[in-house]
């Protein structure tokens, strides 16, 4: 009996016609309505799962009889109860390093845009606002020999390190779980309590992974420490970040600007952010460039296929955990 393959998002049209040449294939369609219920009929006779962007849990899973791996095209995988997958012996791959210098890239867009009014002043020029000389309203902040820190200094972390070092000629602080000497030494990174690096960097980027201590990490408390010209980028989770306290600091000037990529709930189509001027909205695109998707489906099409030809991917969440 061949294998069975569930597609439970969108992929890449040649690794989706890759997975038909050697699996059979269901593919998750939304247009149909009751996905919950595609879901549980799908699963149950499923060997392996590969998509991006859906909440996997036991209500999904429970009817899987055969499941050994889910796929995830992704860095990131708050979206799946890793325990339950644990308990249930079943794989979860994900895609680390491939986005990272991307990602890294939109942190600076975000960085850039948000210190220079970028999104602002285009709709402003864009309006006729343009009638003389900008006033003080229309100017940024400089980044060039800025003060830098970095909430996580993982692989993304350190990539936007070395941009802010070579790049900027930023002093770099640094906030992580433990220190991280190898990246701190080459771009000579101080590391120092979360409170001290909010109290004096003139630019914060948060690139933690989101998990039980680092929910709602920046809140109301925090975002008052800030400086007045500082400015929050968020290219993490949404939930990392109080979303009302930092309307509340932003609609109320306690920091400058801020630029986000993530939200509490996404897609996001209706937030009091919208109405602000500082700050840069993004939908979630941190990796979506061609090259770095196509690299991610890729790296998930082989670490299906390795799970499901007998062996051990390599980029595992859970590598202790198998059927």
């Amino acid at each position: 009996m061949g294998k069975k393959v569930v597609v439970f998002s969108r992929l890449d049209a040649d690794i989706l016609a890759q997975l038909h040449e050697q699996f059979e294939v269901v593919q998750i369609n939304p247009k149909l309505g009751q996905v919950d219920q595609q879901l549980a009929e799908a699963v149950s006779d499923a060997d392996g799962m590969i998509g991006a962007g859906r909440q996997l849990n036991a209500q999904h899973l429970q009817s899987a009889t055969r499941l050994k791996i889910i796929s995830s095209v992704s860095v990131g995988y708050d979206n799946y109860d890793v325990a339950y997958l644990n308990q249930r012996k079943i794989w979860l791959a994900h895609t680390p390093h491939v986005l990272t210098e991307t990602t890294a890239d939109l942190a600076f867009t975000l960085l850039m845009s948000a210190a220079r009014q970028v999104a602002h002043l285009d709709a402003w020029t864009k309006a006729g606002q343009w009638q003389r000389t900008v006033q003080v309203a229309q100017f940024g902040q400089d980044i060039f020999g800025k003060k830098l820190g970095i909430i996580g200094l993982g692989n993304i972390g350190a990539a936007i390190a070395r941009r802010a070092f070579y790049g900027f000629n930023m002093d770099i602080l640094y906030h992580n779980r433990r220190e991280n000497l190898a990246v701190a030494q080459a771009f000579n990174a101080s590391y120092c309590s979360l409170e001290e690096l909010l109290r004096r960097s003139d630019f914060v980027v948060i690139a933690v992974d989101l998990n039980a201590s680092s929910q709602a990490l920046i809140a109301a408390e925090q975002l008052a420490m800030m400086q007045a010209h500082a400015v929050l980028i968020n290219i993490a989770r949404g939930s990392v970040i109080d979303e009302q306290a930092l309307y509340v600091a932003l609609q109320q000037g306690q920091i400058f600007a801020a630029g986000l990529d993530v939200y509490q709930k996404e897609p996001l189509q209706q937030s009091p952010l919208f109405a602000l001027d500082n700050v840069v909205t993004l939908p979630h695109i941190g990796s979506a460039t061609v090259a770095t998707r196509q690299k991610m489906a890729q790296l998930a099409y082989q670490n299906l296929v390795t799970a499901l030809n007998g062996q051990k991917p390599a980029y595992l969440v859970n590598p202790d955990y198998h059927s």
